[in-house]
């Protein structure tokens, strides 16, 4: 419908709004331009930026919060007091969400004023080096063009996985007590009841990320089997 063949060019759809961004940063193999939801549908350049200055600070959060949750694992923590007023010590903080209740209002209330101070220190209104990423902070940087712009590649990719990573750690700990739990231990999962199903596969498991499953009813889940395996068998005919 769009390139004239079911194998067409994607160069032919010359009518693309996203023509306007296929050559920005982020746009990598094997998929590309990837907007599944079509929030660039309109071509806007403005709200482009704007979401892409987001993009950046979230995955660079997200990329430092991975790290929070892994280092303590790995290497253990700080000794001494993290408040001693309080007779806390940094050993006395457990590692993950847990460690959310533990830590005093005057360390909240730090962590907050430095969220601050790096929120308006700098210009970060549209146009400026700011809302592009650049803080003055180029550590990794290069003189070489073709080697900056490998690095600027690297760092969204890394940050759209490390979005992704810390979310997944946050629902394990959230479910298991852990970021590294064993999914065992989360028994009152309504997904047991198809976990030995056919179908449930390694890598993924029992895969239900819309949760159609999580109310446990088998009968819907027999009645989508059937579906699944109807559709399948006209989608290998097709």
């Amino acid at each position: 419908g769009l390139t004239g063949s079911a194998w067409g060019d994607w160069a032919l759809y010359t009518d693309s709004p996203l023509r306007a961004f296929e050559s920005e940063l982020g746009v990598q193999a094997p998929l590309g331009f990837w907007d599944p939801i079509g929030y660039t549908a309109d071509g806007d350049a403005v709200a482009f930026a704007r979401r892409r200055q987001t993009e950046l600070k979230h995955g660079r959060i997200a990329m430092l919060a991975t790290m929070g949750y892994i280092t303590p694992e790995i290497t253990g923590k700080f000794p001494g007091y993290l408040a001693p007023s309080m007779g806390l010590k940094f050993q006395d903080v457990p590692n993950g969400l847990a460690a959310i209740s533990k830590v005093p209002a005057a360390g909240w209330a730090q962590i907050l004023a430095y969220m601050s101070f790096c929120e308006i220190s700098q210009d970060q209104s549209a146009g400026t080096a700011a809302a592009a990423g650049d803080f003055g902070f180029k550590v990794l940087t290069s003189s070489d063009p073709a080697e900056k712009t490998k690095k600027l590649q690297a760092e969204l990719a890394n940050g759209r996985l490390a979005m992704m990573a810390i979310m997944g750690m946050f629902f394990q700990d959230g479910l298991t007590g852990s970021a590294w739990g064993d999914w065992a231990l989360y028994t009152d999962s309504p997904l047991r009841a198809f976990e030995n199903e056919l179908g449930v596969q390694a890598p993924v498991g029992f895969f239900d990320p819309m949760g159609l499953c999580k109310d446990g009813d088998v009968d819907a889940f027999k009645r989508r089997r059937t579906t699944e395996l109807k559709n399948g068998r006209v989608a290998m005919l097709a």
